[in-house]
């Protein structure tokens, strides 16, 4: 991802994974083109390589080469012959069928025709959605949520009233078909949802800032977050973690990189780089003597799929080992990128 050209060897050909050849290919074709894409991929992909397209620099000319090339093979690689629109499809069942019996046909192709505008729902902050279907009956608050990615729902129901909640998972469940009305006024639901959608409020990462701006403070830091811990000691733990993104390791010294392999058992790394970012991922692997990393590499392929969860906790107790070492100054920690000088 970011510092693609950071390869060991000046000559070597940079691999990139698919997410980073598409954020290449995206940052190619120009602002529009790339935001038609965009549109097209779910609220998880788009973050993705969004994501990855924000980190990247210094991107070789033979990394864009390959990546476009991959591209077009690919492209070449498909038919010629496309599949209908849903108006194509639509104009020739309502000559064949009647306008009643298309639509009944293009929704079960298509899904229904709210899921476009649920799906705008995805970027709506799950507290507000929760507090706008809270006084809506039971139906419909289930019916919401059976057309929006489950994460999502799961969200919307937590910040739901705890008392009804269960009302709302046991009408969900015996939900099969849909009857016109109701999902009319589901239609009307969203509709008002969307139109007042630009007067939710804001989120901000207040405790990721305040971590930031600890970070880049000069001197007496620690004082000052002791200060703040006896005001609100929960909150500075929230911070605390904030800082020691598991991120921060891939501009980590050898040094320090070496410390924590020490300290840190391998089949925990094997865990907690599944998924992890490339500049990690290379980070940690260049740290490794060859013939370790050629034995980490067959131990992470080995391991198969691995539960999010149990990544995310295996993150958070390397995390725990690096912020052990750094208090007790085994080690040090760079926690933000600045500029270095030889």
């Amino acid at each position: 991802m970011s510092e693609l050209n950071n390869a060991a060897e000046a000559d070597d050909e940079t691999t990139l994974d698919p997410v980073e050849q598409a954020a290449i290919v995206l940052l190619s074709i120009g602002e529009e083109p790339a935001a038609a894409v965009l549109r097209c991929l779910s609220r998880e992909e788009l973050l993705e390589v969004t994501q990855v397209m924000s980190r990247m620099s210094g991107i070789k000319v033979e990394s864009v080469k390959n990546a476009m090339q991959t591209f077009f093979d690919d492209y070449r690689e498909q038919s010629g012959v496309h599949g209908a629109s849903r108006t194509y499809l639509k104009r020739s069942l309502d000559i064949a069928l009647g306008a009643d019996i298309a639509n009944s046909v293009l929704d079960s192709i298509y899904g229904d025709a709210i899921r476009p505008k649920m799906a705008r729902l995805q970027w709506a902050s799950p507290k507000w959605l929760a507090e706008y279907i809270a006084n809506e009956h039971v139906r419909i608050q289930a019916v919401f949520l059976a057309f929006l990615p489950s994460a999502l729902a799961g969200q919307i129901l937590e910040a739901l009233p705890v008392e009804g909640r269960e009302m709302v998972l046991l009408n969900l469940a015996r939900l099969d078909e849909i009857d016109r009305d109701l999902l009319l006024e589901l239609d009307q639901l969203v509709g008002r949802c969307l139109s007042t959608l630009d007067t939710q409020s804001t989120s901000v990462e207040g405790v990721r800032q305040t971590a930031e701006i600890l970070n880049r403070l000069p001197g007496h830091r620690a004082a000052l977050v002791e200060l703040l811990r006896a005001h609100d000691p929960e909150i500075v733990a929230e911070i605390e973690l904030s800082m020691y993104d598991f991120f921060i390791l891939s501009r980590q010294s050898d040094v320090t990189l070496s410390r924590l392999l020490e300290d840190v058992p391998l089949e925990l790394w094997a865990i907690a780089l599944k998924g992890a970012e490339p500049a990690v991922r290379e980070a940690i692997m260049k740290t490794m003597p060859r013939r370790q990393a050629q034995s980490f590499d067959d131990m992470m392929r080995r391991s198969g799929p691995v539960p999010m969860s149990r990544i995310e906790a295996a993150r958070q107790e390397i995390m725990g080992t690096v912020k052990g070492l750094a208090d007790a100054g085994e080690i040090e920690v760079q926690l933000f990128a600045e500029a270095v000088v030889e």
